[in-house]
């Protein structure tokens, strides 16, 4: 009996670990959607002064189109009168005088009035080109609205799937260990499954490199790795390489890589030199990207909220290629690197 109660307390206990650990994970959850909530708000807010400023141009390029007809329609009806009334311009009014004196003055008004028509000719044409980049300027902030709106309304959908995803998952973790322990069976499955693919994507890009080295009269160029790489986030480790107790299981599991707890958000680094051959979604990694370095390594950096290098591309030690972020099998947001010999993983420390 005493053997059975000590049982009961010890799965009690483990139970409410469990619960404890869920809840720990539902926060940072909460945490990383209350920061997607600030990126749309500020979104908002930006939307909101575009369509202002855009209010404001439009008022002003009216104004301004009003006061530039109004001006060329009393610019044309003189215009026309001066045309229809030769006797009184030119040489007419200059013959109507009745002496030298009386020439002269006639003269000087005649320059002014000329003076005047070509400075109202001058201010119509400049009047004329300030709408024309008023028009510009309209159209421009048009432009920023709507990039605005298409960047406010993708924050919206990765919210909205990011949230119910997440709450799902939470969801399932919380009313069962079972699911936790079927995400972390996955995990491993794709680990092993990533091996392959890893293999698959170095030879494709191996066989690429050589039918370009053949086809063309200059060797081509081949991205290649340092041997020695660099921290790809600046967060401190949260969970090393190997067989480890897990925080939430109970016992022992093993972890192909390391774990950095970096915020949500927070840059992802290129830890050497490489060539990305492979760029999206994979599984419970979530959105991840794969660095090939040459002599059969490879690094692995996972659970991304958003990607910045694409299948192919070069990158260089220290180059920018995510965002740390929750997506995939994760219970809150952090960086999963791993290093790979030929498609199994390495422990990361020996090459940092």
């Amino acid at each position: 009996m005493n053997q059975q109660h000590q049982s009961v307390v010890n799965d009690r206990d483990r139970l409410t670990n469990l619960q404890q650990e869920a809840q720990k994970h539902l926060t940072g959850l909460k945490q990383n959607l209350q920061t997607t909530d600030s990126y749309i708000q500020q979104s908002e807010s930006r939307l909101q002064l575009a369509a202002k400023r855009l209010q404001q141009l439009e008022t002003v390029l009216a104004v301004a189109e009003r006061s530039y007809q109004q001006r060329q329609v009393a610019t044309v009806a003189r215009l026309r009168y001066l045309q229809r009334s030769p006797a009184s311009v030119g040489w007419a009014v200059l013959l109507q005088s009745q002496n030298i004196s009386d020439f002269l003055s006639r003269r000087h008004q005649l320059k002014l009035v000329y003076q005047a028509d070509e400075q109202i000719l001058v201010k119509l044409n400049a009047q004329a080109n300030l709408i024309n980049q008023q028009k510009t300027e309209v159209e421009q902030q048009k432009n920023e609205i709507a990039l605005i709106r298409e960047q406010l309304l993708a924050q919206k959908a990765d919210y909205q799937t990011q949230a119910q995803s997440q709450s799902e998952l939470i969801q399932r973790l919380n009313s069962d260990r079972l699911a936790l322990e079927a995400a972390q069976n996955q995990l491993e499955r794709e680990s092993k499954n990533l091996e392959v693919l890893i293999q698959q994507k170095v030879a494709e890009a191996r066989a690429t490199e050589e039918a370009q080295t053949k086809t063309n009269s200059r060797t081509s160029v081949i991205v290649r790795g340092t041997g020695v790489m660099a921290y790809p986030s600046d967060a401190y480790t949260s969970s090393p390489f190997g067989w480890r107790m897990h925080p939430v299981l109970g016992y022992r599991r093993f972890h192909a890589g390391l774990d950095f707890a970096a915020s949500y958000g927070s840059t992802i680094r290129a830890a050497d030199s490489g060539k990305v051959i492979f760029a999206g979604w994979y599984g419970g990694y979530g959105r991840a990207v794969i660095i090939d370095h040459g002599n059969g390594i490879t690094t692995l950096y996972g659970h991304s909220s958003e990607l910045y290098v694409a299948d192919g591309q070069a990158v260089e030690r220290g180059q920018a290629i995510a965002a740390v972020g929750s997506t995939g099998l994760s219970t809150g947001p952090h960086l999963h690197f791993e290093v790979r010999q030929n498609g199994t993983p390495v422990d990361p420390a020996n090459y940092l």
